[in-house]
C-alpha cells in the first residue's frame, strides 16, 4: 500500500522489530492521508452512484407505464376493431336516416303548402258564411220594414208577397249555400285533422329519427373522442420514447462512467492486494524468524528447567543427607547420654555439661 502511495520512506522489516516512533507516525499518517482521500474520492462518487440508480429505476417505471400503455392501445385498437361493423353499420343507418330525413322535409314542405292552401280557402269560405248571415240579418230587417209597409190593396200585396217568395227563395238558397259551405267546411276540417294526424304521426317519426341522428352525432362524437384520445396517446408515447431515448443515453454514460470507475477500483484493489500479499510475505518472514528466536527460547527454556530441576534433586538429596546426619547426631548424643549415665556410677568426676555438648552439637551442624 506504501508502494501504491508513493511514500518517499521505505517500510522495513526493522520498523515491525524495533519501530522508531517518527517512522511509526510518518506511516501512519501516510495511510490516514490515503484512507481519507479514498473516502473523499468514494463520497465525491456516491451521488453519481445514486443518481444511476435513481435513473435506473426511473427507467423501469417508464418501462413498466410503456408497456402498460401498450397493453392500453392494443385493447384500445381491439375495442376499435370489434366497433368497426358496428360504426360501418351506424355510418349506413344514419346515411339512410338522412335520405328518409330529407324525403320526410319534402314532403313536409308540400303539406305546409297544401296546409296553406286549404287555410287561405277556409277564410274564403268563411268570408263567404259572414255574408251570407249578413245578408240574411238585413234580409230579415227588410221583411221587416216590408211587413211594416203592407198595404191594403191586393196587387201590392201579391207583389209583395212574390217579392218576399222570391226573397225567401233567395235565402233558402243562401241557407243551403251556407249548409253545403259549412259541410264543406267541416270536410275540410275532417282533412286538417286527418292531415294533422299524420303530420303529428310524421313528427314523431322525424322526432325518433332525430333522436337516432343525435344518437348517432353522440356516437360519432364518442369515436372522434376515442381517436383524439388515441392520437394524445401516440404523443404521449413518442414523448415518453424521446425520453427514454435520452435517459438511454445518460444511463449509457453512467455506464461508461461506472466502468470506467470499476476498472479504476480493480486496479486500486489489484494494487493492495499486490501490497498486502508483499506484508503477508514479510510478515510471514518474520513470524518464521520469530518462530525459530521462539523455538531458541524454548530450548533455552527447556535447559533452565532441566538445571533448576538438577539444582531442586541436589537441594532435596542435601536435604535428606543433613536430614540423615542429623538423625545419626541424635543417636550418638542419646547414646553418649545412656553410655555416661551407665558410667556415671564409675567416674564421679567427669561432669559432662548438657549445655556445652548441645552448643557443640549445634557448632558441629
Amino acid at each position: 500500500m506504501l508502494a501504491a502511495l508513493d511514500c518517499p520512506e521505505i517500510f522495513t522489516l526493522r520498523d515491525l522489530i524495533k519501530p522508531d516512533p517518527d517512522r511509526v507516525r510518518f506511516f501512519v499518517g501516510a495511510i490516514l492521508n490515503f484512507c481519507l482521500h479514498r473516502d473523499t474520492k468514494l463520497n465525491a462518487i456516491r451521488p453519481i452512484v445514486e443518481d444511476l440508480t435513481l435513473i435506473d429505476e426511473q427507467r423501469l417505471a417508464l418501462e413498466a407505464r410503456i408497456s402498460q400503455l401498450n397493453e392500453e392501445i392494443a385493447v384500445q385498437n381491439e375495442s376499435r376493431e370489434r366497433e368497426m361493423p358496428l360504426v360501418q353499420e351506424i355510418d349506413s343507418n344514419v346515411k339512410e336516416l338522412r335520405q328518409t330525413i330529407s324525403g320526410l322535409n319534402n314532403h313536409q314542405m308540400s303539406l305546409k303548402a297544401s296546409i296553406r292552401k286549404l287555410k287561405e280557402r277556409a277564410k274564403e269560405i268563411d268570408e263567404k258564411i259572414s255574408n251570407a248571415d249578413f245578408a240574411l240579418v238585413q234580409a230579415v230587417h227588410d221583411n221587416a220594414n216590408l211587413r211594416s209597409k203592407i198595404v191594403q190593396s191586393p196587387d201590392k200585396l201579391q207583389r209583395a208577397l212574390e217579392e218576399k217568395k222570391s226573397f225567401q227563395a233567395e235565402i233558402r238558397n243562401a241557407e243551403r249555400a251556407a249548409m253545403q259551405s259549412f259541410q264543406n267546411k267541416t270536410a275540410i276540417l275532417e282533412v286538417y285533422t286527418k292531415a294533422y294526424k299524420k303530420m303529428s304521426k310524421n313528427f314523431n317519426q322525424m322526432q325518433a329519427i332525430q333522436e337516432q341522428v343525435n344518437s348517432t352525432k353522440s356516437i360519432e362524437k364518442d369515436v372522434k373522442v376515442l381517436k383524439l384520445k388515441l392520437s394524445d396517446e401516440g404523443v404521449q408515447e413518442k414523448s415518453l420514447e424521446a425520453k427514454l431515448v435520452e435517459r438511454q443515453g445518460k444511463a449509457d454514460q453512467l455506464e461508461e462512467l461506472r466502468k470506467q470507475l470499476e476498472k479504476e477500483r480493480n486496479l486500486s484493489f489489484e494494487e493492495a492486494a499486490k501490497e498486502l500479499k508483499n506484508v503477508k510475505l514479510e510478515v510471514e518472514s518474520k513470524r518464521h524468524g520469530l518462530e525459530a528466536r521462539q523455538n531458541d527460547l524454548e530450548g533455552v527454556l527447556a535447559e533452565a528447567d532441566a538445571i533448576t530441576e538438577k539444582i531442586n534433586s541436589v537441594r532435596e538429596s542435601g536435604a535428606s543427607k543433613c536430614q540423615e546426619l542429623d538423625r545419626n547426631c541424635e543417636e550418638v548424643i542419646a547414646e553418649f547420654y545412656r553410655h555416661s549415665n551407665s558410667i556415671k556410677d564409675l567416674l564421679p568426676d567427669i561432669e559432662v555439661d548438657q549445655t556445652s555438648v548441645e552448643k557443640r552439637k549445634g557448632v558441629d551442624l
